[in-house]
């Protein structure tokens, strides 16, 4: 069987650029390449795109930029290319791609943009398209969505640059303590808990350094499950993961580097409630259009309750990632997982005819 060209964008301008390097390495390492020829695509901190011949141990360390080890590239959006477009020392080659696969977290990478292009190219995309990414980054408007649909979500509202009165009679309105976060940020970037009226501005302040739209929402009871969905029309789930915090919160240094919290896959539920959780999962995954593959994130209330709190359309593949350690608790390791994804891109799962 002739291999297929699988083209794995990584990088980016968003401040989640470390970590896609970290999940990009992943990914290229767990393809099978009895079946699939990896090709890296590398994006700048400053946007700049690279065909990246690098090794997996140079992205991680985000060295792959070194000199020779990658030419500019683009991809073209013209259906009749199908592929990419390289620039060796001034000249012009065609590089054709079967399934684009981007393992970009943030900004232009999982909000619907770069998923934008794949659509007008042609190529068969792994992952979810261009409604679910942008529906996902936007947390707000993904609550609203699933709200629509009967489940519960904590009370939350975001607001612009500009409106912090707003914000403060919310928050009131809310009560203490509440969290403040990026209202299209991931990886915990910006998030804070706040625990009174005079560290609400401050949190604000900070917020808005990674997004133009702030999220004020209100300390769900409980603590946070969530599941790995991934398919297009008949879906898998992974095991049902558990995350306690001794601080409260879950920020992005306890994410990747876990001292004060802890992740418990499987989750210490009973075996209904992780049914209940993967069913709530699978149906919330519906309700945002997801195709290829993604981790919903839910609270489990004391009164056995789940509360929507949010979607990761391309969650990591890290060392520290939930999303393969809840495959692999299901019997699902990496490889048969980016098998399952990418297939599903081929049957038409990743993109719009």
């Amino acid at each position: 069987m002739e291999k297929l060209t699988v083209a794995v964008f990584f990088g980016g301008r968003s401040p989640e650029y470390g970590i896609s390097l970290q999940s990009a390495a992943a990914v290229l390492e767990g393809l099978d390449r009895e079946r699939y020829r990896p090709v890296a695509v590398g994006i700048s901190r400053e946007g700049r795109w690279y065909h990246c011949t690098a090794d997996t141990q140079d992205i991680r360390q985000d060295r792959w930029l070194r000199q020779g080890a990658c030419v500019p590239a683009i991809l073209s959006p013209d259906r009749g290319d199908r592929g990419l477009f390289l620039f060796p020392n001034g000249g012009l080659e065609r590089l054709p791609v079967d399934v684009a696969f981007p393992v970009l977290h943030g900004q232009d990478g999982e909000d619907g943009a770069i998923q934008g292009l794949i659509q007008l190219s042609g190529i068969p995309m792994a992952g979810c398209g261009v409604l679910a990414s942008a529906l996902g980054m936007d947390k707000e408007r993904a609550r609203q969505m699933v709200r629509q649909a009967g489940i519960p979500t904590a009370r939350s509202r975001s607001f612009c640059r500009g409106e912090e009165p707003r914000i403060a009679a919310f928050a009131r309105e809310l009560g203490y303590p509440l969290f403040v976060k990026p209202a299209r940020a991931g990886s915990s970037y910006g998030v804070a808990r706040v625990e009174a009226p005079r560290e609400l501005l401050p949190a604000v302040a900070e917020a808005l350094r990674y997004d133009s739209r702030v999220l004020v929402e209100e300390a769900a009871p409980g603590f946070e499950v969530g599941c790995a969905v991934m398919g297009s029309g008949t879906l898998t789930v992974g095991a049902v993961d558990e995350i306690r915090t001794a601080g409260g919160i879950l920020d992005n240094v306890e994410k990747y580097h876990p001292k004060t919290s802890a992740t418990y896959t499987p989750a210490r539920v009973p075996a209904e409630t992780a049914r209940r959780i993967q069913d709530t999962a699978k149906q919330i995954y519906r309700v945002l259009d997801c195709s290829g593959f993604a981790r919903v994130d839910l609270f489990l209330t004391p009164s056995g309750e789940l509360w929507f709190h949010e979607i990761n359309t391309i969650p990591g593949f890290t060392p520290h990632s939930r999303f393969p350690a809840m495959m692999a608790a299901a019997g699902i390791p990496i490889p048969a997982v980016l098998d399952t994804v990418i297939q599903s891109a081929l049957q038409g799962g990743g993109v719009e005819p």
